[in-house]
């Protein structure tokens, strides 16, 4: 069965860091570009960062750009989205998504897709 699963989100306060994880069963992550968007609320869902599956490429949203970090671990058939200086609009479900986009905010062209993962900055 084919699966990814994120895990990781929770509610922090401005300026502290999560880390998400995207763990995949039933196919190898290192096949496939993996991309990170997100969806606040009454807000269309949007690309947060993608690193590809060829020579590792990153690609990060303007909005993250220096304060998030992509990363894959192969052996452990996993992607991590480091979070740092947190934001309260950094406020969103977090998915992450396998596939071979063209262009990594196209989310047509990913196949796979998590359940999400409820990311929370608050004071």
């Amino acid at each position: 069965q084919v699966q990814l699963v994120e895990s990781g989100g929770g509610l922090v306060q401005p300026g502290e860091s999560l880390r998400l994880s995207c763990a995949a069963s039933g196919f190898t992550l290192d096949y496939y570009a993996i991309g990170w968007f997100r969806q606040a609320p009454g807000k269309e869902r949007e690309g947060v960062s993608c690193i590809s599956s060829s020579d590792g490429s990153t690609y990060y949203a303007d909005s993250v750009k220096g304060r998030f970090t992509i990363s894959r671990d192969n052996a452990k058939n996993t992607v991590y989205l480091q979070m740092n200086s947190l934001k309260p609009e950094d406020t969103a479900v977090y998915y992450c998504a396998a596939g071979w986009p063209t262009l990594w905010l196209l989310q047509y062209e990913y196949d796979y897709w998590g359940q999400g993962t409820q990311v929370t900055v608050s004071s």
